[in-house]
């Protein structure tokens, strides 16, 4: 839809200041998607990002546009860690800045190194929901800041199941087909985490309803048909089970 302007814009070669009104006026976030669709020069490109960036132009003693330097980029980030986005091709240190100023940034970093996904779960361990393939160490990572984000994690190991429940206990809701060990861990760490394993239709062994009971009295409510034993265990935690 903008060939025809576009080419008119090459043809004549109009001022880079009507060429970033244009560029602002179409407020196109995506970098690089746009610069697909405008087929602009290097020397607009680098204009584009220090008209986003908030930063006045910087030009070499024969009127040449500067690339931005990696301070204005870091100052940039720093400021507002989405400045990112319309940095082409940042370095680690400026990803590394951006997610330290704001961790969900990391949405807007392509290919991003372990170091800087560490940085953003060490945010917030919901970042991991815009991390591809994470590895088990920030898996981990993510899940000893917040057991629930384990709900953003494709097929988790049992490592990272158990330290998703020890870290809260109902993230086992989460957690399709838990073992015997990851149960136990679950309603150790919160009694009431029981509910969420029969929820799955699964039948909780009895060490596993003790563990639940043990932990409080009160998660017998959730279970079916309780053994003696169970029942008892209740009831010496204050629970005055029928």
């Amino acid at each position: 839809m903008y060939s025809s302007d576009n080419n008119n814009l090459h043809d004549h070669r109009i001022e880079a200041n009507q060429i970033l009104n244009l560029i602002e006026s179409l407020g196109d976030d995506k970098l690089t998607a746009f610069f697909k669709q405008m087929d602009y020069t290097e020397d607009e490109k680098i204009l584009y990002v220090y008209k986003h960036l908030k930063i006045t132009p910087k030009y070499d003693k024969d009127g040449k546009v500067l690339p931005v330097s990696e301070t204005d980029q870091l100052a940039a980030v720093n400021q507002n860690g989405f400045n990112i986005i319309n940095i082409p091709n940042p370095s680690e240190d400026v990803q590394l800045a951006a997610v330290h100023e704001d961790g969900y940034a990391i949405e807007f970093i392509k290919n991003p190194s372990e170091d800087v996904q560490l940085a953003a779960i060490n945010q917030d361990g919901n970042n991991i929901e815009y991390i591809q393939n994470p590895s088990e160490d920030i898996q981990l990572a993510a899940v000893n800041k917040n057991g629930n984000v384990i709900y953003h994690i494709k097929n988790p190991s049992e490592k990272v199941q158990l330290a998703a429940v020890n870290k809260y206990g109902p993230a086992i809701d989460y957690i399709k087909n838990p073992s015997e060990d990851v149960q136990l861990a679950a309603v150790n760490k919160n009694g009431y985490a029981i509910r969420y394993i029969i929820k799955k239709g699964i039948i909780p062994s009895e060490d596993v309803q003790l563990a639940a009971v043990n932990n409080s009295g009160y998660a017998i409510e959730f279970i079916k048909n309780p053994s003696e034993k169970v029942k008892q265990l209740a009831r010496d935690k204050g629970f005055n089970y029928v």
